[in-house]
């Protein structure tokens, strides 16, 4: 998912991590808080136990942005909405940082568990503390078994996906996971317009459900798109004489440059950054597996799964 934060109010700044909400959350804030029936002696509870949730989901995506950085990745940016949180994380190409950048997050919630089950019964029963204890232990749970299904994107999905990796590769991983997410946001849909045809619920008690089942779907559907080009591009003839100096990956060999001067289509790597027709020059090469940006000249320092070489003589 891209990042746009121009539509969220920045909130502050922890570990060097910008945390926004959505314009949206203080919409959806009062729907949710002023529908719900008042099972407090005082209204404030309500608004404790609401804010309470995204504190929650705050932590959990905190969990994803600092296991990304103890990896080497990199992660500055956490955006909550009505659906929950998004941290932005990009941790390093590799199944393990990937699983335990996304592993963190669930693990926050079930490391809560415990302590907010031995404050709820350490409360005095029957009073509006004891009930918002319960009902947040209650959450919390449920936040750390909703992220655990086995469904892309969820956290659970992502999971099984870096466990995926392992053993058939990154973009053929993130294909299967795809279609799961895909099947189970459509089926999620068909199942929730039938429950209120038949009048078994109404349509906005399962409004909030049918939104995270169609984000699940349409996410689902761009990133099996995205998995297919890639594993596509990956299985291209490759360049074994240079490397990205971040992955190790030698680039694809092909006409997949296209001059900003003259619109000459052209392999880079073959001419060493010069257009073959205007001569001219791109040095700064994007990986297309890992998107890192480096010169030219360092891709040829780096040999494929080898890493850095002594450098060859050249005549640019």
């Amino acid at each position: 998912m891209q990042r746009n934060t121009t539509t969220s109010l920045w909130l502050f700044q922890a570990f060097g991590i910008d945390v926004y909400v959505h314009w949206s959350w203080f919409f959806v804030a009062v729907m949710q808080i002023s529908s719900r029936p008042n099972e407090y002696t005082a209204f404030y509870w309500k608004v404790v136990e609401y804010l309470s949730l995204f504190a929650l989901v705050l932590l959990h995506e905190f969990g994803h942005a600092l296991a990304c950085r103890s990896v080497g990745g990199e992660a500055d940016t956490i955006i909550l909405w009505p659906l929950g949180g998004i941290a932005f994380v990009r941790p390093p190409a590799r199944p393990g940082a990937v699983l335990w950048s996304i592993f963190a997050g669930p693990l926050v919630n079930l490391t809560l568990i415990l302590p907010l089950a031995i404050l709820t019964l350490l409360t005095p029963p029957d009073t509006d503390l004891r009930h918002y204890l319960g009902i947040t232990t209650l959450i919390n749970i449920g936040l750390f078994c909703f992220n655990m299904l086995p469904v892309y994107p969820l956290d659970g999905g992502q999971i099984l996906q870096a466990l995926l990796w392992f053993a058939i590769g990154r973009w053929r991983s993130l294909q299967v996971v795809s279609a799961i997410g895909f099947v189970f946001g459509i089926a999620s849909i068909g199942v929730l317009l039938l429950l209120v045809a038949l009048q078994v619920v109404t349509l906005g008690s399962v409004l909030v459900l049918g939104l995270i089942s169609l984000f699940v779907a349409v996410v689902s559907a761009n990133s099996f798109r995205v998995a297919r080009h890639a594993q596509h591009m990956q299985d291209l003839p490759r360049h074994a004489d240079c490397a990205c100096p971040s992955c190790l990956t030698g680039p694809p060999r092909g006409k997949f440059w296209t001059c900003e001067e003259c619109e000459a289509q052209f392999d880079t790597f073959d001419t060493r950054g010069v257009c073959p027709d205007c001569g001219a020059w791109f040095l700064p090469t994007t990986c297309p597996d890992c998107r890192e940006t480096h010169h030219i000249d360092r891709w040829f320092s780096c040999r494929p799964g080898v890493g850095l070489v002594e450098p060859e003589e050249s005549s640019w």
